[in-house]
């Protein structure tokens, strides 16, 4: 299995739409505190399934929508795409991607 892509809209700190695009070997994502590291690891975590806040860092569920700024209002969804290369077939079906 291989992660090719993650889409991020309105998760945590990502309020405008933000694609992370993921090569073959070894990928490193980094940055200063603050910068929103850790929520791309949360953003996996909910695209997978987990409904835990507390496993997503969060004391309510709600508190996953991008709650806004001074200059940006807050979002009213969320959107989280996972995109899968089957370019070997790992899946029964003809596609190289899976999101």
């Amino acid at each position: 299995m291989f992660l090719k892509r993650l889409d991020l809209y309105g998760f945590k700190s990502f309020a405008s739409r933000t694609t992370f695009e993921f090569g073959t070997g070894i990928t490193a994502i980094v940055g200063p505190n603050g910068s929103g590291k850790s929520n791309i690891a949360d953003a996996l975590r909910w695209v997978l399934g987990e409904q835990s806040g507390r496993l997503l860092r969060a004391k309510k569920l709600d508190d996953i929508i991008y709650a806004g700024s001074a200059k940006r209002q807050r979002s009213e969804k969320v959107e989280v795409t996972m995109t899968l290369d089957n370019s070997k077939g790992w899946l029964p079906i003809e596609t190289p991607d899976v999101a």
